[in-house]
């Protein structure tokens, strides 16, 4: 197995911005494209756009740690956010008040893009490939809400 951590590569986990403002930027998108998203792939791309900034960036774009829940890679505070919405299309966001760099806002609105249009189940399917981030954490259910580390998501994402 690659081992990101052996090259004299310098990550940052640290990340710059909430996972809050992230969710509200990608909700807002997907509202005004009128391509409106539920929270079940609000977690997924949130998972998409974390891997894509630790795995090609070299650093985390949001502080806050991603989970290993029974669907999937969950962000705990933006899950209980819309987590009301259940099943349903989240329609209702205030626009987001946050300020991403050009190079930031293309990397999240391609994968916005590529992902949006993902069947809920066919990104949860996705996101369990065995021997990927999520996979390496769960484990069956024994690591029920464990925080899958920045370090393996680089490795395994």
């Amino acid at each position: 197995m690659w081992n990101p951590f052996s090259t004299k590569e310098t990550y940052n986990f640290e990340g710059s911005y909430s996972a809050s403002d992230i969710a509200k930027y990608v909700l807002y998108k997907c509202i005004s494209d009128k391509l409106p998203i539920s929270n079940l792939q609000l977690q997924k791309i949130l998972y998409y756009i974390q891997r894509y900034f630790l795995q090609e960036i070299k650093r985390a774009l949001f502080k806050e740690e991603i989970e290993a829940w029974p669907f999937g890679p969950v962000v705990r505070d933006v899950y209980y956010q819309y987590c009301g919405y259940g099943a349903l299309q989240i329609k209702d966001v205030e626009k987001p008040n946050i300020i991403l760099t050009d190079s930031e806002k293309q990397a999240i609105d391609n994968i916005i893009a590529e992902k949006r249009s993902v069947t809920p189940w066919e990104l949860v399917e996705d996101t369990h490939q065995q021997g990927h981030a999520w996979d390496m954490v769960y484990k069956d259910g024994l690591g029920y809400k464990d925080v899958i580390p920045k370090e393996v998501i680089v490795a395994n994402g």
